[in-house]
């Protein structure tokens, strides 16, 4: 029975005898290598979907059940050492921008945002397109359904709006 159980791993009914046969034993084996902080639960259920997804490769299903779990509560293990140490480093909290030039941005961006409101839908999506998704104008062309000329026409039409609105507007 135990070598037919190991061939058929594919078949749902195997599969579900191997589930109730090592879902606790696995369970149990993670609770008590690593503790409950590393959920026992989880890592039991994606080990059995690992199982299902590999089960035409799986010559032993219980070794690479208990291989698997092992090797999930690793990876997590890792994945909270380095959490851990970016959590320690402790981030920046200065500048080197004079608070002028703080409330310069920010009036600044505040314009920008107000005059990319005044310009027309046309305008604002072809120019928001290229300039800030940095599509293309042919890309845009065939995402609008218009020519590259109508994009180029918008675009520059916004351009000029823009800079006739912020003082000192400059684009690359």
């Amino acid at each position: 029975m135990e070598e037919e159980t190991e061939q058929n791993i594919c078949d749902k009914k195997v599969f579900s005898r191997l589930y109730e046969k090592y879902s606790k034993d696995l369970h149990d084996y993670i609770y008590y290598k690593y503790g409950e902080r590393f959920d026992p639960n989880d890592k039991t259920q994606e080990a059995f979907i690992k199982l299902w997804e590999n089960c035409k490769k799986v010559t032993s299903a219980k070794a690479f059940l208990f291989t698997t779990a092992n090797n999930l509560t690793l990876n997590e293990i890792k994945h909270q050492k380095v959490v851990l140490k970016y959590q320690k480093l402790a981030p920046k909290h200065y500048t080197n921008e004079t608070p002028e030039f703080l409330m310069e941005k920010d009036e600044f961006l505040k314009k920008y945002q107000k005059a990319i409101s005044n310009l027309s839908e046309e305008q604002r999506v072809a120019f928001v397109l290229n300039k800030i998704e940095g599509k293309k104008h042919q890309e845009i062309a065939e995402l609008l359904g218009v020519t590259k000329k109508v994009v180029e026409y918008r675009i520059y039409s916004a351009f000029d709006k823009l800079k006739s609105e912020i003082k000192g507007f400059k684009i690359k």
